[in-house]
């Protein structure tokens, strides 16, 4: 009996230790397979991209291969509910693409007009002073123009023949004025249109003597603005021969185009500021608005008056006005800043953030009333208390274009467009050929080689820009110009090809002219961007025997992006220089 317990202890013993062993074996093989599942779909779930480089999609991090910046996580799925025309972005990666967002609110619609204009003499006190009598200058008291003169100063002398013989007649007739007062009054009269005071008439008839010069006395103060006159010049009767200008009392004109008078109004108040006096502010109430617009500046002059005693003021002195106008009919609106809102012709959109804490976008379309300044007002399309991109919505609508959802340019969105093959970091090139080219233009060998110096001059502005050197991009934008001006339009056998070059011309004219003119690197890329569309049209319409690579930046150009050509597959980009020297991609290719 004790042999056969012992035997089932130890079988019992053994389908224990069986089951055991089975179950650990299965149970973790069980939980490393579910372990690996999860991980793939995590893995699976995550989308990396570049901040810098949006179109770059990966399913793993490293780095970017157009900047070689690390890969940020875009996103990754989650258990709640999603619209499938929502743009998710992480924390991080809307951090560094710069997205802020700010709650739409009702404010109070007030437009800021900017105006333009300068300092000028009030019109009804600028005085001519004229010649009375017909004669010769004999003496000028007053030399030059801006010297102060003040009301009865002697001005001038005037060696009047005429006024020789009027004293005579005066004369002869005090003999007789008891017998015929009528003749002495009618030689009285004569001197008084002459200008002479009843003193200096009293003087000649005392003295017997006559007087060969008559004195000029200013009629008013001010400063002399226009001398007309020389000694030795003889004048006639009605003569200018000074200006004087009263500058107590200037007028401010303002240039006010037609989109802006509307909001103007007589008896607006007008802040303005003075180049010549930074620091000082001024302001005035407008006094006159002209009813009628220039036909060629396509302006209406608003006037100010301002009171000047200290003279501080001076004609000519150019000034920048503003004006807060109230919009009656648009208060109790939604108003969004200018950065919030992205044009598609007649479409205005914003993208509404999600209600809560994470990053997640909405497209929507509003209907803007005017401009205040750096604001819109909303009429429809948005509710108080909303939270809209303020900032950085370019770049939300490009990541909500290449995952192919709704965006400005696609109202219903579309497919998903990486702009890369197999992750290389390489955009697929495509090869223009004439036939892909509106009306390519067929010229002389001759004509090639002229617009090939050209490009040659421009290449070497670029390499100077993408070098931070625009000391040297100066220097090859003088020798672009000079290699244009022999470029011999003769040679252009047909009207069409005439027509392609002159307007080409003229604006690669003005944009090299623009770089070579102006020191700053800054200003010489964003005049770059010009030439290059330019060049790059050049040669897509006339070619010049020589492969070319037209290459893209997104980045360049506040975010719109920009081209630029290349002799070399290489990236090498000019409007960063050493910061982003391989940002961009390989467009098209020119043959």
């Amino acid at each position: 009996m004790k042999l056969f317990s012992n035997q089932y202890i130890r079988y019992g013993l053994f389908i224990i230790i069986g089951l055991l062993l089975g179950w650990l074996f299965f149970h973790s093989s069980a939980t490393s397979e579910s372990e690996l599942n999860h991980a793939s779909e995590q893995n699976k779930a995550e989308i990396w991209t570049c901040s810098m480089h949006p179109q770059i999609r990966m399913d793993k991090p490293g780095k970017c291969p157009l900047c070689a910046m690390d890969l940020i996580l875009l996103n990754q799925n989650s258990s709640e509910a999603m619209d499938p025309d929502e743009i998710h972005f992480t924390k991080e990666a809307a951090q560094l693409a710069n997205v802020m967002t700010s709650v739409v609110s009702k404010n109070e619609s007030v437009k800021e007009v900017r105006l333009f204009g300068k300092v000028q003499a009030d019109e009804r006190l600028v005085q001519s002073q004229v010649a009375y009598i017909p004669g010769r200058i004999e003496k000028l008291y007053v030399n030059f123009t801006g010297e102060s003169v003040r009301k009865g100063q002697l001005l001038a002398l005037i060696y009047a023949p005429d006024l020789i013989t009027a004293q005579q007649e005066l004369l002869e007739t005090v003999k007789t004025k008891q017998s015929y007062p009528e003749f002495y009054e009618a030689a009285k009269e004569k001197l008084f249109q002459w200008k002479l005071s009843s003193k200096q008439i009293a003087t000649i008839e005392s003295t017997q003597k006559v007087k060969t010069n008559v004195e000029v006395y200013a009629t008013s103060s001010g400063i002399i603005t226009a001398k007309q006159i020389n000694v030795g010049d003889y004048v006639g009767q009605g003569t200018v021969l000074f200006e004087v200008t009263d500058l107590s009392r200037i007028w401010v004109l303002f240039d006010a185009y037609e989109s802006d008078l509307h909001f103007l109004k007589k008896g607006n108040k007008m802040d303005f500021t003075l180049q010549a006096m930074p620091g000082s502010a001024f302001n005035g109430i407008i006094s006159f608005i002209d009813p009628v617009i220039d036909p060629s500046t396509r302006v209406a002059k608003v006037r100010l008056e301002i009171n000047n005693q200290d003279g501080k003021l001076k004609p000519e002195m150019f000034a920048t006005g503003f004006v807060k106008a109230n919009l009656d009919h648009y208060q109790n609106k939604m108003v969004v800043p200018k950065t919030a809102v992205l044009w598609t012709g007649k479409r205005s959109i914003v993208y509404v953030k999600k209600p809560g804490n994470d990053p997640i976008f909405k497209i929507r379309e509003i209907e803007l009333g005017p401009m205040l300044g750096n604001s819109y007002v909303v009429e429809k399309g948005l509710t108080e208390g909303e939270e809209i991109v303020t900032q950085g919505a370019f770049s939300v609508d490009a990541a909500a274009q290449l995952e192919g959802k709704p965006s400005m340019m696609n109202t219903e969105g579309g497919k998903v467009s990486t702009g890369h093959e197999n992750h290389t970091g390489r955009q697929e090139t495509k090869v223009e050929n004439s036939t892909e080219i509106t009306k390519k233009v067929k010229v002389s060998s001759n004509f090639q080689q002229q617009l090939k110096l050209v490009f040659n001059n421009y290449i070497k502005i670029k390499n100077a820009l993408a070098n931070d050197d625009g000391k040297t991009s100066q220097k090859y934008a003088v020798e672009l110009l000079k290699s244009l001006k022999n470029v011999d339009m003769k040679l252009l056998k047909d009207k069409e090809s005439h027509t392609h070059w002159m307007t080409i011309e003229k604006d690669l004219k003005t944009s090299a002219e623009l770089i070579s003119k102006n020191s700053e690197i800054k200003v010489q890329r964003e005049k770059f961007i010009v030439l290059s569309k330019n060049i790059s049209k050049s040669i897509k319409l006339f070619g010049i025997n020589q492969k070319v690579y037209e290459q893209f930046c997104p980045m360049a150009n506040s975010d719109k992006g920009a081209i630029w050509l290349s002799t070399e597959e290489k990236i090498i980009n000019p409007y960063f220089g050493a910061s982003m020297l391989q940002c961009g991609t390989i467009q098209s290719i020119i043959e």
